[in-house]
């Protein structure tokens, strides 16, 4: 639980596993309060606690401007910031909750939640107030059912500011909306699909190593998880010795996705905030028939790309319009999307990104003649197999493998890893731990048990079948001979028809 502070009984959260569980509470009260499901109270508790850490940003900013003599301009006027009607000491909450039955929601549905989603068509509107009426795109009405529940929401969200999360756990609470998202991303919750386990993303990230000069991109951001690692990863590998010059850059200048669910976008626009990101270059749209639904915080990105990080969807189809826009055409969407990747990556620039099992084996043309474009445009350096219970808390337990590799010169040979033979489910996640041995072979794609070198010669005589199959695993061969075999079987066969008769003489009885 959160420590008090003295002087005032407010808590202070000193720890992680404080905020989460603080951060938890508030998503009981939204599950009895109409939000059931995390599908539900996810969202709602986005946009309340967005505005909550923006009000603290902005009097933080306010303050620090206000002592060097600079003007300051804050992106929501009064009576729209958090301090005006969400605070319990705000003067528009006390005239709310001292006016009519109902004038609260009133306010919110009527008045708050249109000057917001309105902010970006405003004259010389600012990148913020861009991602604020982004963040507020899918919010048409409060949620919460009552009022008293919601004013009881807004009381423990207003708790959550810097004077009350310890600053020495610089991510807690981007972390503890990570551990929402992975609930709102479990089997039963339908946004798997949105999810990809942040082990598996730390682990490509590291793989590829992005640095502070490079863009990074994400063509299918989902709920934002490979933007926000690689800028942990980025921020964390310049450590005290970053320049301003350089923060400001990762902040605004490196990040980029693209999200077409009107459900995900703005979560993940918050996401990103919340670890830290102040312009996250999101476009909101499908990446792959170009259809924009807002590109508002898409101006001035790269045509190309230094990184790519991404998982594209499992198992999708697309139609006539988005094959259009392709040289090898199929309803394959793994398939358009890797022809998107290797097109939208610059020379010299580096890839990782999850694959399903079927675009490394299936013989179809469009898949083949795809796989030979990356293996021509790109030297893919490493096929890593993933064990197949991987997505399983996401809902999905397709068998999937990472393609790392680099643009500008062809595929001489491919070094695999294979990780398929480690047990993994809901309750045995993978771990960073599985990943210690590829890391340590990496550097010179050595053999091992579960590694091995595949030439560019091989791969063509298979036709461009990338599988990894390894050579050098045990077959847990069967040496019983036919007649024992038989014998098992009429053994299991006379117990089940001993079963069956007891079956049928206690129902007779």
């Amino acid at each position: 639980m959160p420590s008090k502070n003295s002087s005032n009984g407010t808590p202070r959260f000193t720890t992680q596993s404080s905020l989460s569980a603080y951060v938890w509470s508030i998503c009981d009260i939204l599950r009895r309060s109409n939000c059931a499901g995390a599908l539900q109270y996810v969202p709602e508790l986005t946009w309340i606690l967005f505005l909550r850490v923006l009000d603290d940003l902005e009097t933080l900013e306010a303050e620090q401007s206000q002592a060097v003599g600079a003007a300051f301009t804050p992106s929501l006027e009064a009576p729209y910031r958090w301090q005006d009607w969400a605070a319990p000491d705000g003067w528009k909450r006390r005239e709310l909750e001292e006016g009519a039955l109902g004038a609260f929601f009133g306010f919110v549905n009527g008045e708050l939640l249109p000057y917001l989603r309105g902010l970006r068509d405003q004259p010389n509107a600012t990148a913020r107030q861009k991602v604020i009426s982004e963040i507020m795109s899918g919010v048409d009405r409060v949620r919460v059912d009552t009022e008293r529940n919601f004013l009881d929401v807004l009381d423990k969200v207003h708790l959550i500011n810097s004077q009350t999360v310890d600053s020495t756990h610089l991510f807690a609470l981007s972390q503890v909306y990570e551990g929402l998202l992975l609930k709102m991303g479990e089997k039963g919750n339908d946004g798997g699909q949105f999810f990809t386990p942040r082990q598996v993303i730390k682990a490509m990230v590291q793989a590829i190593d992005p640095g502070p000069a490079d863009t990074i991109y994400d063509p299918c951001a989902g709920t934002g998880g490979f933007l926000a690692t690689a800028y942990e990863y980025v921020l964390q590998k310049l450590g005290d010795d970053a320049t301003p010059e350089q923060l400001e850059a990762l902040k605004t200048r490196r990040l980029y996705g693209r999200e077409k669910e009107n459900l995900i976008y703005p979560i993940a626009l918050a996401n990103l905030v919340l670890h830290g990101i102040d312009k996250p270059n999101l476009w909101h749209g499908n990446t792959l028939t170009g259809q924009e639904i807002y590109g508002g915080l898409w101006e001035g990105a790269p045509a190309q790309f230094d990184v790519i990080l991404t998982n594209p969807p499992f198992g999708g189809k697309e139609g006539k319009v988005a094959q259009a826009r392709f040289a090898y055409k199929t309803s394959a969407t793994q398939v358009l999307f890797l022809q998107h990747v290797i097109d939208s990556l610059k020379s010299g620039g580096r890839c990782a990104i999850v694959l399903d099992e079927g675009v490394s084996f299936r013989q179809e043309t469009a898949f083949v003649q795809t796989k030979r474009k990356l293996l021509n445009e790109a030297d893919v350096w490493c096929i890593l197999s993933l064990p197949p219970g991987t997505f399983v808390n996401a809902g999905a337990g397709v068998k999937t493998n990472i393609f790392f590799f680099t643009k500008g010169r062809p595929t001489e040979r491919i070094w695999y890893y294979d990780l398929s033979g480690v047990k993994v489910g809901k309750k045995s996640p993978l771990t960073l731990e599985h990943f210690e041995e590829f890391f340590r072979l990496l550097p010179t794609r050595a053999d091992s048990e579960r590694s091995w070198t595949v030439s560019r010669a091989e791969l063509e005589a298979r036709n461009y079948d990338l599988k990894a199959v390894n050579p050098h695993a045990k077959l847990d061969t069967d040496t019983r001979s036919v007649e024992e075999l038989l014998e098992v079987i009429e053994q299991k066969s006379r117990e089940v028809t001993e079963a069956l008769t007891a079956l049928r003489d206690r129902i007779e009885a």
